[in-house]
């Protein structure tokens, strides 16, 4: 057996250990209603549910709807438990067909969370719909009493979201827009770079959620500046809890190692930025 075949083999075999006697995880879906819905965008509604987890920032749930499928989403609050989903496929579509009264199925929360490091100023960067679970973590930095800046990029004006709750939070807020129509014209990732040239930011930490290829970019400016970063990697998910290794990023388990990841752990890793998995396990091109 190839080596991280053997690796991954092993790991599965000691995460369904810890889960229950012949693998079996025994936290199983139960059932919570819709209480609200927010349409954010044309293509991102949140869903605040009527229920409440004890999950840290930058965990995930499995969202279940009977008869369609069961998908990872990350946990933009936990009382009452919100979730954020954009509207990019059959399960998707489904969930946002639903309206307040209607139930779903949740199982966890699972996964690596951020883990704060009150040390160092901390800079948030938030791409599209990844911004939400941001807001989670930023609270929870503030309620530390720590030097915050956050930086939210989308395609338009239109696609930005959670802008005015962070505003609320009355931290330091830059916007990017790769049509100029809201903040800097360009990535989000100009404005970063730019907040990294200011103290005290210029010693920050990063803690990313977005699309892949802006934390590859986030991932060289790291590395090249001797700065920490945990980001947030998303990869097709079945289990959750690290058995059927569908999620593996070279021999990473996402649903266990991460879904946030040190930069450095992502140093050499062939798939980052290049290759995802689907429903069978077939590589294609992010």
């Amino acid at each position: 057996m190839h080596t991280v075949e053997r690796d991954l083999a092993g790991r599965q075999e000691a995460t369904a250990a810890q889960h229950g006697q012949g693998g079996r995880f025994v936290r199983l879906p139960h059932s919570v209603r819709i209480v609200r819905v927010i349409r954010e965008t044309k293509t991102v509604s949140t869903f605040v549910l009527g229920a409440s987890v004890e999950a840290e920032p930058g965990q995930f749930l499995m969202v279940w709807l009977p008869g369609v499928d069961e998908k990872p989403i990350s946990v933009a609050w936990a009382d009452p438990l919100t979730i954020t989903v954009a509207r990019v496929g059959e399960w998707s579509a489904a969930l946002h067909r639903k309206g307040a009264g209607a139930a779903l199925g949740i199982r966890g929360p699972y996964g690596r969370p951020y883990r704060v490091d009150v040390t160092r100023p901390a800079l948030l960067v938030g791409g599209g719909y990844g911004a939400a679970p941001l807001y989670y973590l930023a609270s929870r930095m503030q309620s530390l009493g720590m030097h915050i800046a956050v930086a939210l990029g989308a395609r338009t004006a239109d696609d930005l979201i959670w802008v005015d709750r962070f505003r609320d939070l009355r931290i330091d807020l830059r916007l990017a827009t790769e049509d100029g129509s809201a903040g800097d014209k360009g990535l989000v990732t100009l404005a970063v770079e730019d907040c990294l040239g200011q103290q005290p930011f210029d010693a920050a930490c990063l803690y990313a959620c977005g699309p892949e290829g802006m934390l590859v970019a986030l991932h060289r400016i790291s590395r090249e500046r001797g700065i920490p970063a945990q980001l947030s990697v998303e990869r097709y998910m079945k289990c959750g809890f690290g058995v059927c290794g569908q999620c593996a990023l070279d021999d990473i388990l996402t649903c266990v190692d991460g879904p946030v990841l040190d930069a450095e752990r992502l140093d050499g890793r062939r798939d980052f930025g290049r290759y995802h998995r689907t429903a069978t396990g077939r590589r294609l091109p992010v």
